[in-house]
Parts: C-alpha cells; sequence; structure tokens
C-alpha cells in the first residue's frame, strides 16, 4: 500500500522544515511505497522555496501544494486531493517524529485493521518559558493508554494515521465551516465512528510539538480551552437531525462545571496554588459547553493576510 505524510503549514518555515527532516530520517518503512506532500496555506506561496530545498534532501518524492484559501479544511482536502496514498499520515509543522514514527503506525494499523491510529504527543516548552510551565506542556501534549490496542474514542488529526477508504469523502473529507475555528477533524472522526470506523492506538507512536512562542501562553490556552469545550454541543447541534436533547445536556453539564470550577480556580489563583492554570482550563472548557454558538466562537486559523 502506497502512503503518504502529509504536513500542512503556514509561515512556519523553520518548524516545517524540522517535520520534514524527520520523516526523512525514518526507519522500518519502505521508501519506494512512500511520499511526502506539504501543504502551503498562505496567501502567497510562502514555503514554495523552502519545500524546493528540502525536496533535494528526500529520499522519495515530495509534492508542494499552495491551498491560498485560508483555513485548516481547506488545507488538509487539498493535501487529501493531491495524495496518492491509501494510507494518510498526518504530521502538524510544529511537531518532530522519532525515526520509527511511521513504522509504529503502520504497524498498528495492520495489527488492528484500524480505520485511524493515534499516537501521543509530547510537548517541550523552550527553557525561557518557566511560568505555568507543566501546565503549558502537558495542554500541548497528548496522553493515551499505556498498551497499544483499540479505543473506542477519537483524537486529534496531528499524529495519526487514516486509511482512505474508510473516510466519507475520500478526497474532501473535512468539513470546511470549521475553517477559521477548528473541530474539522473532531467532526470528521466524530461521523466516522457513529459509522462503526474502528479507531487504535499505539504509544510507540509518538512525536515531540514544539509550539510557537505566541501561543505558550495562559492568554491563547484558555480561549483554546473555552472552543474545546463547545466542541460536544456544536456536534450535537450539527448531527443530522440536530441532537437537541444532547445540546440541552451538554449546556447542563457546562454551567454546573464553569460554576464549580470557576470557585475553585478562584480560590487557587488568591492562594497562588501551583495548579491554578488546571482549574482555571477547566471552568473554560465549561463555560465554552454552554455558550457554543455564533457569537462565541474564536477563530484560531485561517489568518493569512500581510
Amino acid at each position: 500500500m502506497r502512503v503518504t505524510v502529509m504536513i500542512p503549514t503556514q509561515r512556519r518555515l523553520g518548524g516545517l522544515a524540522v517535520a520534514a527532516r524527520s520523516v526523512f530520517a525514518q526507519v522500518g518503512v519502505d521508501f519506494a511505497r512512500l511520499e511526502l506532500v506539504v501543504v502551503d496555506n498562505d496567501q502567497t506561496p510562502s514555503a514554495q522555496a523552502t519545500v524546493a530545498e528540502l525536496t533535494g534532501e528526500a529520499p522519495f518524492p515530495v509534492h508542494y501544494v499552495h491551498e491560498p484559501r485560508p483555513g485548516v479544511a481547506h488545507a488538509r482536502n487539498a493535501g487529501m486531493a493531491a495524495a496518492r496514498g491509501e494510507l494518510i499520515a498526518f504530521l502538524d509543522d510544529d511537531e518532530e517524529a522519532p525515526a520509527g514514527w511511521l513504522a509504529a503506525l503502520l504497524a498498528a494499523q495492520a495489527r488492528y485493521q484500524a480505520d485511524v491510529v493515534f499516537g501521543p504527543v509530547r510537548a517541550r516548552a523552550p527553557a525561557s518559558v518557566t511560568r505555568h510551565r507543566d501546565y503549558l506542556e502537558r495542554f500541548f501534549s497528548r496522553e493515551g493508554p499505556a498498551e497499544a490496542g483499540v479505543i473506542d474514542h477519537y483524537y486529534g488529526c496531528g499524529d495519526s494515521l487514516l486509511r482512505r477508504a474508510a473516510l466519507p469523502d475520500p478526497v474532501a473529507p473535512f468539513a470546511v465551516e470549521r475553517n477559521h475555528i477548528g473541530g474539522e477533524d473532531d467532526m470528521l472522526f466524530g461521523h466516522m465512528r457513529a459509522g462503526g470506523a474502528r479507531f487504535a492506538w499505539e504509544p510507540a507512536a509518538w512525536v515531540w510539538e514544539d509550539p510557537v512562542p505566541d501561543r505558550l501562553s495562559l492568554d491563547y490556552t484558555i480561549r483554546r480551552a473555552f472552543a474545546y469545550g463547545q466542541g460536544p454541543s456544536a456536534h450535537c447541534a450539527a448531527a443530522s437531525p440536530p441532537d437537541r436533547l444532547g445540546v440541552a445536556r451538554w449546556m447542563a453539564v457546562g454551567v454546573v462545571q464553569s460554576a464549580l470550577f470557576g470557585l475553585v480556580a478562584g480560590f487557587k489563583w488568591l492562594t497562588r496554588a501551583g495548579d491554578r492554570a488546571d482549574w482555571l482550563d477547566r471552568a473554560a472548557r465549561g463555560l465554552g459547553k454552554t455558550l457554543w454558538w455564533g457569537p462565541f466562537k474564536i477563530q484560531f486559523y485561517g489568518r493569512t493576510a500581510s
């Protein structure tokens, strides 16, 4: 089976180079069946020269795709349209894969006959980050079971392997209405789970994540936590037909969580407790479940204007 590794990117040339070179250094995979697709989601082709340079180092074909329409779903769909692989592995442009990453994903997919395989993400903040460092590294990390196996839930698209034939749309599976707020991968995997898709977890398929500096702050993570909290309510509302009972249930859960965790967060902040950011995060996720519709949606992607 042909395998595509896809890296969507937007104005992160240094991170893109690190991610791509980590793919070139993979071991235990057949390079004759492998290709790399880089999707440049900038209005101008700002990554083109970097990809051309990387192509000269690559031990397998590298394809450059310019998708000027801003939005994470547009970028992923453009990459899917260009990819020739039957299996698609996603790596973000702020991630670095150890040498055995792809082989571990492929082995897990074959072992469990999985439609999607997920792996852990280990965030690392630079030494200059001292305030709330532990919380920030946990926020950008992905943890899961200690053992590999079939799971009944799903994670995000970064560090995952998808079987194209299992997708509801093999060319453009990501919902464009999520272009600017994110969650296009959650929507896809939610639809796949409802359709009986098989998910697996492989702890050996882990990657490093190096968050960009402007995200290593509570200003970003608490807003992002709020948006994550909106997910369950928004997914119920987007169901066909809409799951109004589910929306009401999640909104009620959000009211309780935001009130309870907010009180704890306030006390922790007054006492300067070391875990105060964690409780503020929980309160924000609860509030997101309650305030999930249009005016409260936050744009995180697609800002490509100079």
